[in-house]
């Protein structure tokens, strides 16, 4: 696989897709509230963050994990194929090696189920939209 078979609109609305997924997830529609009791990040902490370097980096970081994906997905790959390999790595790989570290971190279930809920949701619709736009 080299890059020039590489769909680049295709990457890029999956990092997209993924990064306004994390922006609904974490929202006080969803999981946000939770989050942050389970973090202890308050409304506070939050707004004292560098927001610009904060989705940047993380826009970034998806867009890394984009590529990734489609490298490992491969022209070939299909909706179904991509949406089932792309779960794969957000469940096998990714929330499982979270939860090792949940572990010796002592962190709450429920922050894993979490963090990981959103990498294994996310990790499933980025695979969908690379294997059926390749």
């Amino acid at each position: 696989m080299d890059f020039a078979s590489l769909n680049i609109f295709a990457i890029l609305c999956a990092a997209l897709i993924s990064f306004a997924l994390g922006g609904i997830w974490y929202s006080p529609l969803l999981f946000g509230k939770r989050w942050m009791l389970e973090t202890g990040i308050s409304e506070e902490d939050a707004k004292k963050q560098n927001m610009a370097r904060v989705f940047g980096l993380a826009f970034l970081a998806n867009l890394v994990i984009a590529l990734n994906l489609a490298m490992f997905l491969g022209a070939e790959s299909t909706l179904a194929s991509g949406a089932f390999y792309g779960f794969l790595a957000g469940f096998g790989w990714v929330a499982m090696a979270m939860g090792v570290n949940d572990l010796f971190e002592q962190r709450s279930f429920t922050l894993y189920a979490i963090n990981a809920g959103f990498n294994v949701v996310g990790f499933t619709l980025m695979g969908a939209i690379i294997g059926v736009w390749h």
